[in-house]
């Protein structure tokens, strides 16, 4: 059983590291508005969806005039990051001043029953505009980078079986690690940074030394969506599929990671990023191995979430977080 665990180890760190950068980079967007605000943002994996859609249009759109055939791949998609990076950070700002900003002083069940609704109305929305442009809801793009580079893992060790990626595995894994190098650089080095940090941690206070609560929570936004658009369009070249509900699913796993990692920590968001995507590659190659055959690939949801289940049992405030002292 372990020789059968390894043969597939180094397929499976390849996919489980591009899935966990997706991972990460949404993730991202949950803790840092829950940072400030603490409000769970659940429309913000529609937003990761919208940014998909968004990319995957424009892509199609270049395809259809003929631009694509004749521009470098490169040259494209940084075109496509930029246009969606501002189209769903406008989004999430638009988002941000109509749906939460009323309801900053109510209940937090309040905003986050609004943060679940603004998620299916995006959806619905999405869904609609797909139907009537292309007459699915189902899209799919133009090939970029969908080059196979073959991997000798064998050469290092007969243990290993050769693994195969494409080349868009690299740009995924290239781009998300200089998003995240630059939001960290960001948080911890610029004056928009310590006033986030400042108002993360006492709003009032922070309004009391001249900070401006709202811009810095309308960037907040902007730069949380930014992000998660982006990723959308990593997800839909690397995967070549997209339809208006991957949002949902992969939103709830990109909380596990954040809530994983520590919720309001960034940089716990991206270990936890990464590390759920690699163990729940492991699970979907190994799990019928482990279990004889009793549970298939298709558990690798239900491990997902069990992770998140004894994360919240032991050690509540995450790998990385802190524990809240409660001022009386």
């Amino acid at each position: 059983m372990i020789n059968e665990v390894l043969h597939t180890l180094p397929q499976v760190l390849i996919d489980g590291l591009t899935l966990g950068a997706v991972y990460a980079i949404v993730a991202l967007g949950y803790t840092m508005v829950y940072g400030i605000l603490e409000l769970i943002n659940f429309a913000h994996g529609e937003i990761f969806m919208t940014g998909a859609f968004v990319g995957t249009a424009i892509l199609l759109t270049f395809a259809g005039f003929g631009w694509l055939a004749s521009m470098p791949a490169l040259v494209a998609l940084v075109l496509v990051l930029v246009v969606t990076s501002v189209v769903t950070g406008l989004l999430g700002m638009g988002i941000e001043r109509v749906a939460y900003r009323p309801l900053r002083n109510a209940p937090k069940l309040i905003t986050l029953i609004t943060a679940i609704g603004v998620s299916f109305l995006l959806q619905d929305i999405v869904r609609f505009i797909a139907e009537l442009k292309n007459g699915n809801y189902i899209l799919t793009g133009p090939s970029l980078f969908s080059g196979q580079i073959g991997i000798k893992a064998s050469s290092i060790s007969s243990i290993f079986n050769d693994a195969s990626v494409k080349s868009s595995f690299f740009i995924v894994l290239i781009v998300a690690v200089i998003m995240m190098v630059t939001l960290d650089f960001f948080v911890n080095k610029t004056k928009w940074g310590m006033a986030m940090r400042a108002v993360a941690q006492d709003r009032e206070t922070a309004a009391l030394m001249s900070v401006n609560v709202n811009k810095v929570i309308a960037l907040t936004f902007f730069i949380g969506s930014a992000l998660g658009g982006a990723t959308g369009v990593l997800f839909a070249i690397q995967y070549g599929t997209i339809d208006p509900y991957i949002g949902f699913i992969l939103g709830l796993k990109a909380f596990t990671a954040a809530v994983l990692g520590g919720i309001g920590n960034i940089r716990g968001a991206m270990f936890g990023g990464i590390l759920l995507g690699v163990m729940e590659m492991f699970a979907a190659a190994n799990l019928p191995v482990v279990s004889h055959g009793v549970l298939g690939a298709e558990y690798k949801d239900v491990f997902a979430f069990a992770i998140l289940i004894i994360v919240l049992i032991f050690k509540p405030e995450g790998l990385f977080g802190k524990v809240s002292v409660e001022k009386v």
